[in-house]
């Protein structure tokens, strides 16, 4: 019995061990097919992942590991873990690859970091990444990927490092990421096209101590939660459109080094305490934004500051004097701002500098400030490149020891008050690379040590008193691309052997001086030359036909010189050439037919020299308002709108009328005898009806038919009120029709009570007579007369224009018709218009003309909404207004122009210059386009219309937007089309004419070309 017990036990004992080895086995296949299966898996998400990549990634040698001969976890860029052989780590940076990312990733279940930086990659962002829950690293920056961020992110709750940046991400930033990535240390979505408002859950990410946001569309304020990210070291929200104030929550971040917060809309301005709550910061950047208030004295607490950058803001007050306790820092930009009170003691900081002994850049341009340039300059750090002080108040002399600044390669010192001489030290200056001086009032020599500095690439002198040659010595500056000497008193001759040496020039200026002599034949060497200016000096002898072997040549300007001889056929070779002016000169012989075949020429002035012969009909000569030949007695021919007589074969008519030279010349002095005797009884009786009908200027008298005061009367129904059109600044404007026109005139009554009504008349009848343009109105005739009471009477008759003023097109404030309006394509047409007139007045007159008074109520459009400038009431000659600076001066405490447009240096009674006239031109086109007037009652606080438009830029733009604008915009986004980057080019056109200082406006010439630039983008989206 106990022997079978016994038995059965053993046999039970037995059965049990069989069983566990079975179960034992069973586990082991189990597992053992298990990871083949998940092995399996990741293989074939890997092989999918390949599978959608293209282009050079399946001819990158990195790739050519990834096949069936090596096992997956020995593919390139491939990291599998050790136990159980699954991937946990894909890294392929920087290797070209194209094509999108497979969905199939998500299948990488054990995948903990993925670094895909630097390829070509395009597509969206898979929302399989969400399935990776071990996921800790993902890195996908500069890459081409597209579509939103995805929510399912929100999912990999262990992510410590998320990179995005430079992509093409659109839509917003999902606010789950903020609430369940608590593990988060680093995150970048910089450089995208993000839109919306900053997450508030992003301050939940308390680990967090990177964090940039640059560079997207962000709005909205700085969320007051992101001031728990208490170990925050880099914060960067530049280049969005943030606005409000900087959140008081963020000063508790003690830990941060890095602040970047430029081009935002940020408001308010930094706290006292500024410096002690950021003890540990190494760079500031705050610029473009619209803070003000003062610079915290506190700023100089922090000692690591190495960059410290507010420009571009409304900072105000003096600089902190104590900031040489900064012994670390590199940077210290605060130019374009208020600072500075224009007085001695704005410059006081400098002297604390010279503790800086590291300090590289010093950029405090375009500021207030003023007094005495110190000495201390020349001790500033001898490590110090950059040096930008120009565009403010700074008077004295240039300090001699400059030259121990040997390390500088940028010096600005231009658009101050500077005097005495250029030092010789200058020439110590080995490395400059650029050094602006203009605009100020240097005097003496170009000191011959200039020629020392080897590297120079860019030298303006431009617009201070220097006498004296150029320095030979100059030649040595081989790689000199723009040499800008205009607007001084030097003299002689140009060497040949100086231009001769500049083969890498691209701009040339040396106009408004007193040259004499050949010019250089050898500019020819400069064949990279694009801009030649060597206007109004006294050259002499004959254009150089070498010119024409500058291909590059897109503006060429003699005019006002002595230049004789013929007009080179060679110039037909500059296929480029854009603007040729050779008015003013002496030159004689036919316009080359070579000209009309320059097809990018739309400027063309030869006008005041001693041209004959037929004017040809092509090219630019087909645009009456392209070209300007008046002042040359003998030319014929031409288009219709030359209004020039037709030429004829003189040999032909001596034998059809017979004549001989004898003949001819008798009746020539019989003529002219007889019209000396009707010319003498005309001013004598003239003498003796001195207070009959008409008394007519004698600056009218050879092109101008004379009309009268009861004339005038008859036109206008007796100047009643249904005739009249409008107020004018000195007198009322009636409709009228004369005897003499078939068509309606213009009649500008002159209120002589007015103080500068007869000023005003003179000045303008002056004017028009000298110029003639498409867009400016044209003048018919002058009346100074006396009228029936016996009282003096002064009228102006210009063409009439049908269509008003702009002002009427743009406000609708006097019962005018509410329903007509400018489209943009009209807008962009009138500013065409406008520029081409105003380009005409300041440089392709004989003698420049600023107007002075650019405004909508002088803009008028004929039938054809073709814009004309009128009311030169106020223009001034610039030669009169250069030869009497006392009148000038006089004068300056006289506001000449109309609050609103009136440039600021006019209104501080600075001198007359075309800058003015561009000013005002910029602020008539931001008027078109925001359809407020620059006196509008919204405009306070430090707002204008400049600034608003300013600050909308770009992606704001329609916020701002004439309703009738907007609504534009709106129907053509329903067809498929868009001007709204049409319409930001135009607006950044209208700030960029704008800014306060002159020497920063746009060109005329600029305008003009930007602004057909527009047009035709504009022509490409309506096609």
């Amino acid at each position: 019995m106990e022997k079978s017990i016994l038995k059965l036990n053993c046999i039970v004992h037995i059965s049990f061990l069989l069983c566990i080895v079975a179960v034992m086995t069973l586990v082991s296949k189990s597992f053992k097919l298990g990871m083949a299966m998940g092995n399996e898996t990741d293989r074939l998400a890997l092989l999918a992942f390949k599978d959608q990549l293209v282009g050079a990634s399946h001819a990158h040698a990195g790739l050519l590991s990834w096949n069936a001969s090596l096992h997956f976890c020995e593919w390139r860029g491939v990291r599998c873990g050790r136990r159980q052989q699954r991937v946990i780590g894909l890294s392929l940076p920087g290797m070209k690859l194209g094509g999108s990312i497979s969905p199939s990733i998500g299948n990488l279940s054990f995948l903990r970091e993925t670094d895909l930086f630097n390829n070509s990659l395009k597509g969206n962002i898979p929302s399989e990444f969400g399935q990776l829950r071990r996921l800790r690293s993902l890195n996908l920056s500069q890459n081409n990927l597209q579509g939103n961020i995805p929510i399912e992110l929100a999912n990999c709750s262990n992510l410590v490092f998320l990179n995005l940046s430079y992509n093409s991400l659109s839509g917003e930033i999902p606010s789950p990421l903020g609430d369940n990535m608590k593990n988060m240390i680093k995150l970048s979505v910089a450089s995208n096209d993000l839109v919306g408002g900053i997450p508030s859950s992003l301050g939940n990410l308390s680990s967090l101590d990177y964090l940039r946001f640059e560079h997207n569309h962000f709005n909205g304020a700085i969320p007051e939660a992101l001031g728990r990210l208490w170990s925050l070291k880099i914060f960067s929200m530049a280049e969005n459109n943030l606005s409000g104030i900087i959140p008081s929550t963020i000063y508790n971040l003690s830990s941060l080094t890095h602040v970047s917060m430029a081009r935002n809309n940020l408001s308010g301005g930094l706290a006292p305490r500024f410096g002690f709550a950021f003890r540990n910061l190494e760079t500031l950047y705050v610029g473009e934004n619209q803070f003000t208030g003062r610079i915290p004295r506190s700023v100089s607490n922090i000692s690591g500051l190495k960059q410290l950058d507010i420009n571009s803001n409304g900072f105000s007050g003096l600089v902190p004097s104590d900031l040489g306790k900064l012994r670390n820092l590199l940077l210290f930009d605060i130019h374009d701002n208020d600072i500075g009170l224009g007085t001695e003691g704005d410059l006081d900081f400098l002297s604390s500098l010279r503790n800086c002994s590291r300090l590289q850049y010093l950029v405090i341009h375009d500021n207030r400030l003023g007094g005495m340039l110190p000495d201390t300059v020349a001790n500033l750090s001898a490590q110090l490149e950059d040096l930008y002080m120009g565009g403010n108040q700074i008077s004295g002399n240039i300090p001699q020891g400059i030259g121990n600044l040997y390390k500088l390669m940028y010096a600005y010192l231009g658009g101050n008050f500077l005097t005495g001489k250029l030092p010789v030290s200058i020439g110590q200056l080995r490395n400059l690379g650029q050094i602006d001086l203009s605009l100020n009032h240097l005097s003496g020599e170009i000191p011959s040590s200039i020629g020392n500095l080897s590297r120079l690439v860019y030298l303006y002198l431009n617009g201070n008193d220097f006498q004296g040659r150029i320095p030979l010595t100059l030649r040595e500056c081989k790689d000199v691309e723009e040499l800008d000497l205009s607007l001084n008193k030097l003299g002689g001759n140009v060497p040949d052997q100086l231009v001769a040496a500049f083969r890498s020039l691209i701009t040339l200026n040396l106009s408004h001086n007193s040259f004499n002599g050949s010019f250089p034949s050898d500019i020819s060497n400069s064949k990279n030359l694009v801009e030649l200016y060597v206007d109004n000096n006294n050259f002499s002898g004959e254009i150089p036909e070498q010119l024409g072997e500058i291909s590059e040549l897109r503006i060429l300007n003699m005019q006002g010189n002595n230049f004789q001889g013929s007009i080179p056929r060679a110039l037909g070779s500059l296929r480029g050439l854009e603007i040729l002016d050779l008015s003013g000169n002496d030159l004689s012989g036919t316009i080359p037919l070579e000209l009309q075949k320059l097809q990018f020429l739309v400027n063309l002035n030869l006008s005041f020299n001693q041209l004959e012969g037929e004017v040809p009909e092509e090219g630019v000569f087909k645009n009456i308002s392209g070209f300007s030949i008046v002042g040359n007695k003998d030319l014929c021919g031409g288009l219709p709108g030359t209004e020039l007589p037709k030429c004829f074969d003189k040999t032909a008519t001596k034998k059809r009328n017979g004549l001989s030279t004898k003949s001819i010349v008798v009746i020539v002095i019989s003529l002219s005898l007889a019209s000396v005797s009707v010319a003498f009884i005309v001013i004598l009786c003239w003498r003796k009806q001195s207070r009959k009908d008409t008394i007519h200027l004698s600056l009218q008298r050879d092109s101008l038919f004379q009309v009268s005061y009861k004339e005038l009367v008859e036109a206008t129904n007796g100047f009643s009120a249904l005739n009249f059109l409008g107020q004018g600044s000195f007198g009322s404007v009636y409709k009228g029709f004369l005897k003499q026109q078939e068509i309606p005139i213009a009649i500008k009554v002159l209120n002589l009570q007015n103080l500068g009504a007869v000023k005003s008349f003179v000045a303008e009848c002056e004017v028009l007579r000298n110029v003639r343009h498409r867009n400016l109105v044209k003048l018919i005739t002058c009346c100074s007369s006396i009228n029936f009471q016996g009282n003096d009477f002064k009228a102006i008759v210009l063409e009439f224009m049908a269509n008003g003023s702009l002002e009427s097109w743009l406000h609708h404030d006097h019962g005018e018709d509410h329903s007509r309006h400018l489209n943009f394509a009209q807008m962009l047409d009138i500013a065409i218009d406008v520029a081409n007139a105003i380009d005409y007045l300041h440089r392709h007159c004989q003698t420049p003309i600023v107007h002075r008074d650019i405004k909508p109520t002088n803009v008028l459009l004929d039938d054809d909404m073709v814009a004309h400038v009128g009311d030169f009431g106020m223009a001034k000659l610039l030669s009169y207004a250069a030869s009497n600076p006392d009148n000038e001066q006089a004068t300056s405490s006289i506001i000449k122009g109309t609050i609103g447009y009136l440039a600021p240096e006019c209104g501080m009674g600075g001198p007359t210059s075309p800058e003015g006239d561009i000013y005002s031109y910029g602020i008539l086109v931001l008027e078109m386009i925001t359809g407020k007037r620059p006196t509008d009652d919204t405009f306070d606080d430090g707002i204008s219309l400049h600034s608003l438009c300013k600050t909308a830029l770009p992606e704001q733009l329609e916020e701002i937007l004439d309703f009738r604008l907007l609504e534009q915009i709106n129907e053509q986004k329903r067809r498929g089309q868009n001007m709204l980057e049409c319409l930001v080019s135009f607006t950044n056109v209208g700030v960029a004419c704008s800014v306060e200082v002159p020497v920063q406006r746009m060109k005329i010439e600029d305008v003009v070309t930007e602004l057909h630039a527009i047009k035709a983008r504009l022509h490409e989206i309506e096609v």
